[in-house]
């Protein structure tokens, strides 16, 4: 991300949710490049972003351009996705741009708790998440395996 004063320039931002079992990040070893690749922490992708541009005066309206208006694009989905608009699907978050919280274990919904994100203080909680207008948390409380598989729309 390059910040040249109010101005943020960023096309869009992907995730490499990447989880692995803990042998296979070697964290003994401390050597990552050795190390499964990808990091586990999708759920908090969010928080990190919103962390990082808050502090380089980035907006809200910058995030939503990176997390849902432009990946749509890239995938051919726009028609569909990535806007609040009628007749588009209803995929939304609800969060709390100042609301603070600190990565714990106990809070991670991934199977094996590992993160490089474990123990920081990061921005934004993310407080319920709809789609297709459908609720699939609330709180911290999940219902898993409700996305499907997108394909580029021609």
């Amino acid at each position: 991300m390059k910040n040249f004063g109010l101005l943020c320039v960023i096309d869009f931002v992907a995730t490499d949710h990447s989880p692995s079992t803990p042998d296979f990040k070697k964290l003994e070893t401390g050597d990552f490049t050795k190390a499964w690749g990808g990091i586990a922490s999708l759920q908090f992708s969010l928080p990190v972003l919103w962390t990082s541009a808050r502090r380089r005066n980035c907006s809200i309206v910058d995030m939503a351009k990176w997390l849902a208006e432009k990946p749509a694009v890239l995938a051919g989905i726009q028609k569909s996705k990535g806007k609040i608009h009628k007749g588009f699907d209803a995929d939304l978050v609800v969060w709390d741009p100042e609301k603070k919280f600190v990565v714990t274990e106990d809070i991670i919904h991934h199977k094996h708790k590992i993160t490089p994100y474990l123990n920081e203080e990061l921005y934004g909680v993310v407080e319920q998440t709809w789609l297709g207008g459908k609720e699939v948390l609330n709180n911290g409380k999940m219902e898993l395996n409700r996305g499907k598989i997108l394909l580029h729309e021609f």
